[in-house]
């Protein structure tokens, strides 16, 4: 494990809990939640707190310096199942991962009807 993928794991352990409560989501105002996947080789649940876009029924997830991360990974080609939190509720959807000319990776979530 490198030094920056320890420091996330420190991180990611923090950050899960306040992201969860009530009041950590209006501390954030809506600009981080929680995703949880099961890896694709792996088939580990990884639950993961990250930034994110909510437009209707797409949520779009940025990927901060995807060069030195791996999970994704898990939804290049044509995606993966995910569910995401959205206002205390977690909504399911299906994840696919483009890296754009710039070389920034995006996550855009199309979510299941509820």
């Amino acid at each position: 494990m490198t030094p920056l993928q320890r420091i996330a794991t420190v991180a990611n352990t923090l950050v899960r809990p306040l992201v969860a409560s009530s009041w950590g989501r209006r501390m954030v105002g809506g600009t981080l939640t929680l995703v949880t996947y099961r890896g694709r080789r792996s088939g580990t649940v990884v639950t993961l707190p990250v930034g994110y876009v909510h437009d209707g029924d797409e949520v779009r997830i940025g990927v901060a310096a995807p060069d030195q991360k791996a999970w994704w990974r898990n939804f290049t080609g044509d995606g993966h199942p995910l569910s995401i939190r959205l206002d205390g509720v977690d909504r399911t959807g299906h994840g696919v991962a483009r890296r754009g000319d710039d070389g920034l990776v995006s996550i855009t979530v199309r979510l299941d009807p509820i």
